[in-house]
């Protein structure tokens, strides 16, 4: 199964560009860039349905920019994956031993310790 979104048009597997939602109460349909998830109520259609799309008589088209092509990854989004590679890199910190004389561990519960005294 892919992940991709495909068009909302009954017979139609091509993938989805474009969010369709209405405002009923100022009977309006906005054609805006692809919605980050699948909303109920929003319709999403692929190029071809999105260019040739009409309204219903008396109300209006709002087409918002669409970005054709996957926006290029930016400096910031460049040092977050620097970031993470060298946090997974680090080695991790050895365990602190055991005091001696402050009694043995009996349990232990995340990073706490219950010590029996002696």
């Amino acid at each position: 199964m892919s992940l991709a979104r495909r068009c909302s048009r009954t017979g139609c597997a091509r993938a989805a560009v474009a969010t369709l939602t209405y405002v009923y109460a100022d009977q309006t349909a906005v054609l805006g860039p692809l919605a980050t998830y699948a909303e109920p109520h929003a319709y999403d259609l692929c190029d071809q349905h999105s260019e040739r799309l009409s309204a219903p008589r008396g109300w209006e088209v709002l087409r918002l920019a669409i970005e054709s092509r996957d926006p290029e990854p930016n400096h910031d989004d460049l040092l977050a994956l620097a970031d993470a590679v060298r946090e997974a890199g680090r080695p991790v910190a050895p365990r602190p031993e055991p005091v001696q004389g402050a009694g043995r561990e009996v349990a232990r519960r995340g990073h706490l310790r219950v010590l029996q005294s002696d």
